[in-house]
């Protein structure tokens, strides 16, 4: 799990969702990729997604449920989970901030 990423651009414009719930803010990496890093407060939300993206949890928990599947994964600091293209899951979180990386997979 990465501590920092050097020589990248941020961009100072948040991305707010879910009433401000939710707040990441998007860092462009030197070879153009880009990634978010973010929080979430407690409460349940859906994403969807253009491109696929891999989410990594850096502090604390939650509870993802991919679009099409029935099962709920727990998640907590360090672990990973890929969601593919044109798809979607929705996220739980308890209790407390669950603090987060996403990137955006070619």
């Amino acid at each position: 799990m990465p501590r920092e990423f050097r020589g990248v651009t941020a961009l100072t414009k948040a991305n707010v969702y879910f009433d401000g719930k939710v707040v990441s803010h998007t860092l462009v990496l030197p070879d153009g990729a880009k990634k978010t890093l973010g929080l979430m407060y407690p409460g349940k939300y859906h994403f969807g997604t253009d491109k696929a993206e891999r989410m990594e949890i850096v502090a604390g928990q939650c509870a993802v449920k991919l679009d099409g599947q029935t099962a709920v994964k727990n998640y907590a600091s360090g672990e990973v989970f890929d969601v593919p293209p044109k798809s979607g899951f929705e996220i739980e979180i308890g209790d407390g901030l669950c603090e987060y990386i996403c990137s955006f997979l070619p």
